[in-house]
């Protein structure tokens, strides 16, 4: 039995999955360049690729330590998961390369992870690595391989229309990646496919049995691929002891001190746990986070609303529609809300945009991408709020 026969139907199965990776011409003569993270989705798309009929390639980045990574979960693109990458391809009889990025993973995406949250805000690693050695790097290998295309195992859709390629949600809400690739860009969208954006995570582990993967009941990650356990502070001290250095909580509205934190990088905006300043009237969060200054800012949830949020380094995926209300999340699990633009989103420039109702929790240095229904327009990283008080 074909992976083709889980799929819509069609004369020729190889048919039924050429589809999905949109190939400017017969599969025979086409090359698929797969990223292959060593995951059940990427190994799935590997598989869809090789029954289309065309050559595929698989592409393991390997991005931080090997040996460290080794027999650990939550692990991407290192110890046993590059292990898992090349049993899935030579099970499907396809080549399969892996290529050492760890010095510039570091650089791009670890230290200035570590460089966020000394700052005082709260990174998005997944849409760094996202905008460098996932797909910048990909790309320009599988460009210099000679590829039509390259595949990855993402939840989103590309959906061809009226002056190129758009980005859509995936099918399956509760899979949706879309937040994490606002940055991609008109070039990469033209080369780049997206075959399990119409899948559900049930049917991808279906496909996976089918075909017989090793891989095909493995969890999926949890956490950052280089934070396993969720220990982000820990992380960044290793990197940065300067951010476990401790410094005053104080009240927001009334500038009271009422403690002392262990230092700022256990802090984002928003949070509740951990401050450990009982006796108060009523819950406190945190509100802002001074980080020259060494400082924690609390107050009640009130305290968090904003009404507008000032993005830099915006993208923009093909035109802004007119006359659509537009929606933006500005937490990777956050509901969109509607928005309005003050500025033109793209190009790099700084833009703002206005919540039509106070939105809270909004955190310097996250993300806030952009919506027109179920596609992405594009987005920016969190530069400043302004807060309902002012």
């Amino acid at each position: 039995m074909t992976l083709a026969n889980s799929l819509a139907p069609a004369r020729d199965p190889s048919l039924r999955t050429a589809a999905l990776f949109d190939l400017p011409r017969a599969a025979a003569e086409c090359r698929i360049v797969v990223a292959m993270s060593g995951g059940v989705d990427s190994s799935v798309v590997a598989a869809l690729a090789a029954e289309t009929g065309a050559e595929v390639i698989g592409i393991t980045l390997q991005l931080y330590d090997y040996g460290a990574a080794t027999g650990r979960k939550g692990a991407c693109c290192a110890g046993d998961d590059i292990a898992d990458a090349r049993a899935v391809a030579d099970r499907l009889g396809i080549a399969h390369y892996v290529f050492d990025h760890e010095s510039a993973f570091r650089e791009d995406v670890v230290e200035q992870f570590a460089d966020e949250y000394l700052a005082g805000r709260t990174p998005v690693p997944c849409i760094r690595c996202n905008m460098g050695p996932k797909f910048t790097d990909l790309f320009r290998m599988a460009r210099e391989l000679g590829a039509d295309c390259l595949a990855t195992g993402h939840y989103v859709r590309r959906v061809e229309a009226q002056g190129g390629p758009h980005l859509y949600r995936a099918l399956d809400p509760a899979r949706d990646q879309s937040y994490f690739l606002y940055a991609t860009t008109r070039e990469q969208l033209e080369f780049i496919r997206f075959p399990l954006g119409g899948l559900p995570k049930t049917q991808v582990r279906e496909l996976a049995e089918d075909a017989g993967l090793r891989n095909a009941a493995k969890p999926d990650s949890q956490d950052i691929c280089f934070v396993p356990d969720g220990n982000y502070a820990g992380i960044v001290t290793k990197l940065r002891p300067e951010g476990g250095v401790p410094g005053p909580i104080v009240h927001a509205a009334t500038g009271a001190v009422l403690g002392e934190h262990k230092g700022i990088v256990h802090y984002t905006v928003g949070q509740r746990k951990g401050l450990d300043i009982g006796g108060q009237p009523e819950p406190l969060y945190v509100i802002a986070l001074d980080a020259e200054a060494r400082t924690v800012r609390v107050g009640p949830k009130r305290m968090l609303g904003v009404t507008q949020a000032v993005l830099k380094e915006t993208n923009r995926i093909g035109e802004v529609p007119e006359g659509v209300q537009l929606t933006a999340k500005v937490r990777s699990l956050a509901r969109p809300v509607p928005v309005t633009l003050e500025r033109p989103l793209g190009d790099g420039a700084s833009c703002a945009i206005d919540f039509a109702e106070p939105e809270f929790g909004v955190a310097p240095g996250q993300a806030a991408v952009i919506y027109a229904g179920e596609r992405v327009v594009g987005g920016g990283w969190i530069d400043s709020t302004i807060p309902v008080a002012s």
